[in-house]
């Protein structure tokens, strides 16, 4: 008896290239078609092409596909500018708890300083995590300088509860901020401020007895996740060091770029 063409096929010989197909061979034999299937393990040689085995086969061409190239993989996330708060605008006083300490803090514990810089971040954003390191550097040499810091982590546990208090005590800890990382649960001191996302910055300088007033609202730099912009603080820095031997911030600014604030559920806008 003959061997079946369905029976297992090998070939030898350079570039060797083994698939696995299954064939449905029909034979029609006294009025009876009888379907079997087998599989078939291909070598393709130079000796003989996929195409000619296909034709002895009495099957299609078999088609070799190149394997699609590997995509990138992206990590987006909601971006929200910073906006509507004009220069000028005087600091909304506040008093807000330190997870880490314990400790209240209020606007008056800044009345000391030249400057203070009040950050809105979380522990969650990527545009925030993207900066974090860059951002205590930037704080730690400024704060040197007579800068006053502060962060305030507004976003809604009931959405993002790794933005808790808890978690809030365990970044500053982590991270060794040398700032006061506040917890605003009523969300109150970032509509005070006009905040709307994750990282966002606002400089206020201080004349005297005069209130804070808004000097600089903008972005800590072009940098932004996966856009291969190196970590500078350029422009935030530039914004600092001109408020600190007094001369003149320009109005033109561009706003930072992040997460948006997460409210409560039942805050409507």
């Amino acid at each position: 008896m003959k061997s079946s063409p369905a029976n297992h096929l090998q070939f030898q010989g350079s570039n060797r290239l083994s698939l696995m197909a299954t064939v449905a061979v029909t034979v029609s034999a006294a009025g009876t078609r009888l379907l079997s299937r087998r599989t078939l393990t291909i070598s393709r040689c130079s000796s003989m092409s996929a195409y000619s085995l296909s034709s002895k086969l009495g099957l299609p061409p078999l088609q070799f596909h190149s394997p699609s190239p590997a995509r990138k993989l992206v990590v987006r996330a909601a971006r929200t500018e910073s906006k509507g708060v004009s220069l000028g605008f005087r600091a909304p006083h506040f008093q807000l708890p330190e997870p880490l300490t314990g400790k209240l803090w209020k606007l008056d514990d800044f009345e000391a300083y030249p400057a203070l810089l009040v950050m809105f971040i979380c522990n969650h954003c990527p545009f925030v995590k993207h900066l974090k390191k860059d951002i205590v550097k930037l704080s730690n040499f400024y704060m040197k300088k007579g800068l006053g810091v502060i962060t305030i982590s507004a976003n809604s546990v009931a959405t993002h509860p790794q933005d808790g208090p808890q978690f809030i005590a365990e970044e500053a800890k982590l991270f060794n901020y040398p700032f006061p990382y506040l917890y605003d649960e009523s969300q109150d001191v970032a509509r005070d401020f006009g905040a709307v996302c994750t990282p966002e910055f606002f400089l206020f300088k201080k004349d005297g007895r005069r209130p804070f007033e808004l000097v600089y609202h903008g972005q800590f730099d072009d940098s932004r996740p996966s856009n291969n912009v190196p970590v500078t603080g350029r422009d935030l820095s530039l914004a600092i060091d001109r408020v600190l031997s007094g001369q003149p911030i320009p109005a033109v600014q561009k706003p930072s770029v992040g997460c948006s604030i997460k409210w409560h559920p039942e805050t409507k806008l």
